[in-house]
């Protein structure tokens, strides 16, 4: 029986202030709950709410990394810098990443090797735009997301891995799609999985809805046999709205 991984993705919100405050809220809150749980502050704050969350079953998480390791890459932040304020995983090839700042399914891959050579775990966003679902390639998109992230990674590596399906229409526009369009996507690329390494691996694997989870859709997207868990943009910047989400 799969766990459920509930992910809180801050992107570029809050102050400092705020951010602590968030942490110690859902450190006081959750502390109870059997799910698994990781939040993902901007890097500014990640050392501060590393000091909230470290020692919780909260895990810490990051929402990018840099594909080099320490050197003359001016604005980056390493692998080895996050793991050394105590980061636990980091979410990669995130919708505005791939389209917002033009990372390609590559240069995603070599992000998941740096990850995963560091010791960190990775959630890998996959999602399809909504031009591609309308003339019907949402799945295939999908599979040549995974294929091209995961090429390379040994199946041993992965019980650290975590798939997030975040059809890119959906995110931040108060849209969802349907329970049963989302259970479709999340069924297909669990196949891709057992195509891919086996049917033990597909079936042990997390798998993350990621297009506006709120409370309102949150507890029927959760009951769908292939969604493992949901990666909450807006409804994780507050207490009140991401608590009851682990509830389900």
């Amino acid at each position: 029986m799969r766990n459920k991984y509930i992910a809180g993705n801050w992107k570029m919100n809050m102050d400092k202030a705020s951010a602590v405050a968030l942490a110690k809220d859902l450190v006081s809150g959750l502390k109870d709950c059997s799910k698994k749980i990781m939040i993902a502050p901007p890097f500014v704050y990640l050392d501060a709410v590393a000091q909230v969350v470290g020692g919780t079953n909260i895990l810490l998480g990051a929402q990018n990394l840099a594909a080099t390791d320490n050197g003359a890459h001016t604005g980056e932040v390493s692998a080895v810098m996050l793991k050394d304020i105590g980061v636990q995983t980091v979410i990669l090839g995130h919708s505005e990443r791939r389209y917002e700042f033009g990372e390609t399914d590559e240069l995603i891959n070599k992000k998941v090797h740096k990850a995963l050579d560091t010791g960190l775990d990775v959630v890998i966003c996959i999602g399809e735009l909504l031009a591609q679902r309308e003339v019907g390639r949402a799945e295939k998109v999908c599979e040549r997301q995974l294929n091209t992230a995961l090429a390379g990674v040994g199946k041993e590596l992965l019980p650290r891995v975590t798939i997030a399906y975040e059809p890119v229409w959906a995110i931040g526009t108060g849209k969802t799609a349907t329970p049963l369009d989302a259970q479709k996507i999340h069924a297909y690329a669990r196949s891709v999985i057992a195509k891919m390494y086996s049917q033990k691996e597909a079936d042990e694997m997390l798998f993350q809805y990621g297009g506006s989870m709120n409370m309102k859709n949150g507890e029927e997207l959760l009951a769908q046999p292939d969604i493992d868990g949901g990666l909450i943009g807006g409804a994780s910047l507050k207490a009140e709205t991401f608590i009851p989400i682990c509830g389900f």
